[in-house]
C-alpha cells in the first residue's frame, strides 16, 4: 500500500468507526453528507485534473499507486471523500457536544477577515494560478454566506474550521514533504505565493476552508429541505 493510501485509511478509520456513536449518530447524516461530498468531489477533481495537466502541481510516483484516472492517482480521488468526511465528523461532534455562542457572535468578523484576505491575494497574486483560483472560490463561497445565505450554522463552521486545521496540517504536512525525502505532492513554485507553514503552502489554509464549507453548505441545505 502506498504512503498516500495509508494516510487516507488512517484519516478515515477513526471517524467512520465513531460514526455510530449514539449522541452524534453521524450515520444519520450520510444522505446529505454524501451529497455534499459528491458536489465537492466533482469540483475539486476537475480543478485537480486541470492543475495537474497544466503543471501547477505533480504527484511523486514513489508514494502513490500507478493507477490514475484523469491523470490523478486513486489516492487523490479518495482525498476528496475522506478529508470532508473526517472534517464534517468534527463538525457533527461539536454540534452534538458543545454550543457555539461565542463563535456565533464572531461569524461576521471571521467572514470579513477571510474575505479581505482572499481579495488581497487575488489582487496582488493574480499571476499565480493556484493562489488565484483557490482564493476566488473561497471568496465566492464566503460572500454568499455573508450577504445571501446568512445561516446559523456558520458559528459551528468557524469553530470546526480552526480545530480541523490540526489534523489537516498533519496530513497535508506529510503530503508536502514534511516526513519524506521528497513531497508526495509537489507544487510549482511559480504558481503559489511562496509562503509556507513548514512545508505547506499558505494557500492551503484557504483551500481547507473551501473543502470544508462547500459540503457543509450543501449538507445543511439538504437537512432543511
Amino acid at each position: 500500500m502506498s504512503l498516500y493510501a495509508y494516510l487516507m485509511l488512517f484519516s478515515f478509520a477513526g471517524p467512520f468507526l465513531l460514526s455510530f456513536d449514539k449522541k452524534v449518530a453521524f450515520y444519520r447524516w450520510w444522505p446529505g453528507l454524501f451529497l455534499g461530498i459528491t458536489v465537492n468531489l466533482i469540483l475539486f477533481v476537475l480543478w485537480d485534473w486541470w492543475f495537474t495537466k497544466t503543471g501547477v502541481w505533480s504527484f511523486n510516483d514513489t508514494y502513490v499507486w500507478p493507477v490514475r484516472i484523469l491523470q490523478l492517482p486513486i489516492e487523490e480521488w479518495s482525498f476528496f471523500v475522506v478529508v470532508p468526511y473526517a472534517s464534517i465528523f468534527i463538525y457533527a461532534c461539536l454540534k452534538a457536544y458543545t454550543n457555539s455562542n461565542w463563535w456565533d457572535a464572531k461569524v461576521q468578523l471571521f467572514n470579513y477577515i477571510f474575505i479581505a484576505w482572499c481579495t488581497f491575494n487575488i489582487l496582488f497574486f493574480s499571476d499565480r494560478t493556484y493562489t488565484l483560483v483557490n482564493n476566488l472560490l473561497a471568496l465566492c463561497l464566503l460572500m454568499a454566506q455573508q450577504f445571501w445565505l446568512k445561516k446559523p450554522y456558520m458559528g459551528y463552521f468557524w469553530k470546526t474550521y480552526f480545530i480541523h486545521l490540526i489534523p489537516f496540517f498533519v496530513i497535508n504536512g506529510i503530503l508536502t514533504g514534511g516526513a519524506t525525502p521528497s513531497p508526495v505532492v509537489a507544487y510549482n513554485p511559480n504558481e503559489i505565493m511562496g509562503i509556507r507553514l513548514y512545508t505547506i503552502p499558505i494557500e492551503d489554509l484557504v483551500y481547507a476552508l473551501t473543502c470544508l464549507l462547500l459540503p457543509i453548505t450543501v449538507l445543511e441545505h439538504f437537512k432543511r429541505t
